[in-house]
């Protein structure tokens, strides 16, 4: 193995970015908005719970924060031109439906819109804030799943920080080793 080299720890993102790129969008009181979030993780299976970083200053926040509710939207990795666009944009300056010709969809259990264009979208209520006055990280409760049927695995897109993504994509099946009493 080759030699290790101190690195920032500032970047340690690029290791350690816990999952694909999601859309988060989110309404209240007449405004709407769609954020790219990567600082998510899963907190638990049964309810599943998703737990996110939004920032203070972004407009998504206050949203979420005043309506409780959001849809994570997972985009493929063709929507990057999309994605990237989104994050750079701000939701308070235009309507990102609209700005990138996206698709909003009604929920079954939110009132915040789905983005119909991803083929993969979860709607979510806030179970906890107990951390967001200290961390900005919101705790929700996956209320409701949708779901494409095909592919059963996307292309997603991962940030490593400073304008870089991964794309994820090739499966590897282990199930025949898979003990899933370890789990406990």
């Amino acid at each position: 193995m080759t030699e290790k080299a101190e690195f920032p720890v500032s970047k340690v993102r690029r290791y350690l970015e816990p999952g694909p790129i999601v859309l988060l969008s989110s309404a209240h009181r007449g405004q709407r908005d769609i954020m790219a979030l990567g600082w998510h993780t899963m907190m638990e299976f049964t309810p599943a719970l998703v737990g996110c970083v939004i920032a203070a200053d972004n407009h998504s926040f206050e949203l979420v924060r005043s309506s409780g509710e959001c849809v994570l939207n997972l985009p493929t990795a063709a929507m990057i031109d999309t994605v990237v666009g989104i994050g750079n944009t701000s939701g308070t300056e235009v309507d990102k439906f609209e700005h990138f010709g996206l698709t909003a969809g009604g929920g079954v259990d939110v009132d915040a819109p789905l983005i119909r264009d991803c083929p993969v979208n979860l709607e979510c209520r806030l179970a906890d804030t107990s951390l967001v006055e200290r961390y900005n990280f919101f705790i929700f409760q996956v209320m409701r799943a949708h779901a494409v049927p095909q592919p059963e695995h996307h292309e997603t897109l991962h940030y490593t920080g400073d304008g870089v993504f991964m794309v994820a994509g090739e499966i590897v099946n282990r199930r025949e080793q898979f003990r899933p009493e370890l789990l406990d």
